[in-house]
């Protein structure tokens, strides 16, 4: 799906299941920002063929294969059940801005929430994503080869 500026929008699955936060940790691709940790996987890893997560019923995954799978988790060190709920609030509303447009599709994505997050302008939660995007190499640019910083395309960048 195209949105009204001629980008790919993709499809936002949420995980949910403890197997697919285990297998994104183990990627072993990550970035930690000021606001957030971002982990990557590839949706179809070799970890996926392993004995200790069973494959889902009917032997095909219900998700959609072009769409990114997002989960979110914040622990208790960022403070009570309140402020929990509300960090996540704020990393799916930056999810909702960034991710269809700008995800590579086929990953598996898991924001982790900081203390910083509760308290971060939502501008600097944006750039915290997309700094933390490119660094993982999940950054994808526009048709221009813009990715929406000053005319910068390189992944090394920042």
């Amino acid at each position: 799906m195209r949105n009204e500026l001629g980008q790919v929008e993709l499809g936002l699955v949420r995980l949910k299941r403890r197997a697919d936060f285990l297998r994104v940790a183990r990627s072993g691709r990550r970035f930690a920002a000021s606001g957030l940790v971002l982990q990557v996987a590839d949706r179809h890893a070799p970890d996926d063929c392993r004995g200790d997560v069973p494959a889902p019923a009917g032997g095909a995954s219900n998700r959609s294969e072009s769409a990114v799978g997002i989960g979110f988790t914040v622990s208790k060190k960022v403070g009570n059940a309140v402020a929990r709920n509300r960090a996540k609030r704020r990393l799916r509303a930056v999810v909702a801005e960034l991710m269809p447009t700008h995800a590579v599709p086929d990953r598996d994505y898991v924001l982790i929430g900081r203390k910083a997050t509760l308290d971060r302008p939502y501008a600097d939660l944006l750039a915290d994503l997309k700094r933390a995007l490119r660094r993982t190499k999940s950054l994808v640019v526009d048709q221009g080869g813009q990715d929406g910083q000053s005319g910068q395309q390189s992944l090394a960048a920042s």
